[in-house]
């Protein structure tokens, strides 16, 4: 099965019509796609009253994708808010528990920084994070392309493999050590997740500029590009039973559109959505 969402659900304008406040956001959000990341839980770990309403929200068979917290995946500047690294990943996992009493944990996303390369050292980490994280699905993400060079593509996969891993297929800008190629192979037979980032070479490489964070995923696919990605994510539904496609290209508010373009090119009809708002005023 092919679950196709973006990532965030506040700031997606086409999806909503009428005067819709925040809270309600989900709720509408839930009778478009299927799955959500929930790239909040990256900037703190969230409370468990919201992640209770977010379930509440959402249909049975909605399904999240948790961003790890930053200080887990070492984006976190300056010292993490926990006694020890135990104490806060002890504190995220607590944070998911709604999410898996419900059911409607998909997976939690390890997105690793440019700067986490290819070592020993960030090998041993992935190891013992996945040790903290128990039997909780995980994907990982790298952005350092030293993970998916020629000669340690095959030992990166089967790593991700042995360990348990769900890989996070990644289209993005290819823009150096600070991106990383599309490997189209999953590592779960169960899971395997496909993230869009756009295309845009140059607001990717523009780290410093003031406005770099409003640029990054400034792109807007086309119909080519979605239509070559389409038979991609067939493909890979051949090896793996659930597909999550997640558009993060949102800088222009592209991403719901491209989504929708891809659940029309795949002709994809979803069952037990949330039912939409009426505008009726």
């Amino acid at each position: 099965m092919i679950i196709i969402g973006v990532t965030g659900w506040g700031d997606h304008d086409s999806l909503y019509t009428g005067n819709i406040s925040p809270r309600d956001k989900l709720k509408e959000y839930a009778g478009h796609f299927p799955t959500v990341e929930v790239d909040s839980a990256f900037y703190a770990v969230q409370p468990k009253r919201n992640s209770s309403k977010w379930v509440k929200d959402t249909p049975e068979s909605f399904q999240f994708i948790v961003k790890a917290y930053q200080g887990m995946t070492g984006h976190q500047r300056g010292e993490i808010p926990f006694e020890s690294k135990e104490e806060m990943f002890a504190a995220f996992k607590d944070s998911l528990e709604p999410y898996i009493q419900s059911g409607k944990l998909a997976m939690v996303l390890f997105q690793f920084p440019p700067w986490f390369d290819c070592k020993k050292a960030n090998v041993d980490y992935l190891r013992w994070c996945k040790e903290q994280m128990g039997d909780i699905p995980c994907a990982l993400e790298f952005r350092h392309q030293s993970w998916f060079r020629p000669e340690l593509k095959e030992s990166t996969l089967r790593f991700m493999r042995e360990e348990g891993w769900i890989h996070s297929i990644c289209d993005e800008p290819q823009a150096g050590e600070g991106s990383v190629p599309t490997v189209l192979e999953s590592t779960s037979p169960d899971k395997v997740l496909v993230r869009f980032h756009g295309r845009n070479f140059h607001g990717w490489q523009k780290k410093n500029g003031d406005n770099w964070r409003e640029v990054r995923y400034l792109y807007r696919y086309n119909e080519k590009e979605l239509a070559e990605w389409a038979e991609h994510l067939k493909q890979l539904e051949k090896n793996c039973k659930n597909v999550f496609v997640v558009f993060n290209n949102n800088s222009g508010g592209d991403a719901a559109d491209n989504a929708k373009q891809m659940i029309g090119l795949l002709d994809i009809e979803y069952q037990q959505l949330a039912p939409r708002q009426l505008d009726l005023f």
